[in-house]
């Protein structure tokens, strides 16, 4: 396995890392698809060794796995609409370097958890908008569009119990209604898998909720799981990534399963 890393933004400390495996001749598979983790921390962080072990998994899969460091609010005031251009700029690289990656670019994948599944929802509503064309410097959208989304416990929309400090939202953009995500849905976004857990604490379930209700509404493909009992920010929610015993929970880890099961459906279908 060859690790990258690769600098995704001028004047940013916003990098893609990557976890590649060569061409596996004896297979025949010589193009994999690939996915794009945006890791949680509320924009002021992120957890480096729980994005390598979400990227090993799916590497583990059969992905060529990446995890975004996007910017965080502190540096960059507004914070938006960065972490958004970061993470269209990782699938313009993707796709720029598919041939020397082994990357099948019908088959490009993100995968947000937390505040990264807010990156990841609004990136799926706005991959086709002129304004992040520009800023990614590219003259046609589908350069930018990924071709599944996975949303695990996302923040969707900020009235919604996250976050409660006020200040941090004026940090992050001038007017809030800007990226409520379940608001700018459209026919243009990308089959979506989304799970939660009914009694997170810290971000409620409403915001998966009111996600794939829009999906719906718009004939979009989602499915959505929701667990009845779990904290916030479980991860795998096995001991990979636990912290606790309750966020060690095998009903709730076979998320990644379902998800990766999903998955195949979807690239079978875009077969047929």
């Amino acid at each position: 396995m060859k690790i990258i890393r690769e600098s995704i933004r001028e004047n940013s400390s916003a990098f893609l890392q990557g976890y590649l495996k060569s061409a596996d001749v004896q297979t025949n598979q010589y193009k994999y698809p690939a996915v794009i983790i945006v890791p949680g921390g509320s924009y002021t962080h992120i957890s480096l060794q729980q994005a390598e072990n979400f990227a090993l998994n799916f590497s583990a899969q059969g992905y060529q796995s990446f995890y975004l460091r996007y910017t965080f609010e502190h540096e960059a005031l507004p914070l938006m609409p960065n972490p958004l251009v970061e993470l269209a700029n990782s699938i313009k690289f993707i796709k720029e370097h598919a041939n020397e990656y082994n990357v099948d670019t019908s088959r490009i994948v993100i995968a947000g958890f937390s505040i990264g599944g807010h990156i990841c929802s609004l990136y799926n509503n706005f991959y086709h908008e002129q304004w992040l064309m520009d800023y990614a410097h590219v003259d046609n959208s589908d350069i930018l569009k990924p071709n599944a989304v996975i949303l695990s416990y996302p923040v969707i929309n900020l009235h919604d119990g996250f976050p409660k400090d006020s200040e941090s939202i004026l940090n992050w953009v001038n007017d809030d209604r800007q990226i409520e995500a379940n608001k700018y849905v459209s026919k243009k976004n990308a089959p979506t898998f989304i799970w939660h857990t009914a009694d997170d604490p810290f971000v409620p379930v409403q915001n998966a909720l009111k996600y794939s209700i829009s999906l719906n509404e718009v004939g979009v493909d989602n499915e959505l799981h929701i667990f009845h009992h779990g904290p916030h920010g479980m991860g795998l929610a096995n001991s990979t990534t636990s912290w606790n015993d309750d966020s060690n929970n095998e009903r709730v880890a076979t998320w990644f399963n379902l998800a990766i099961t999903w998955l195949a459906e979807i690239w079978q279908n875009k077969k047929n």
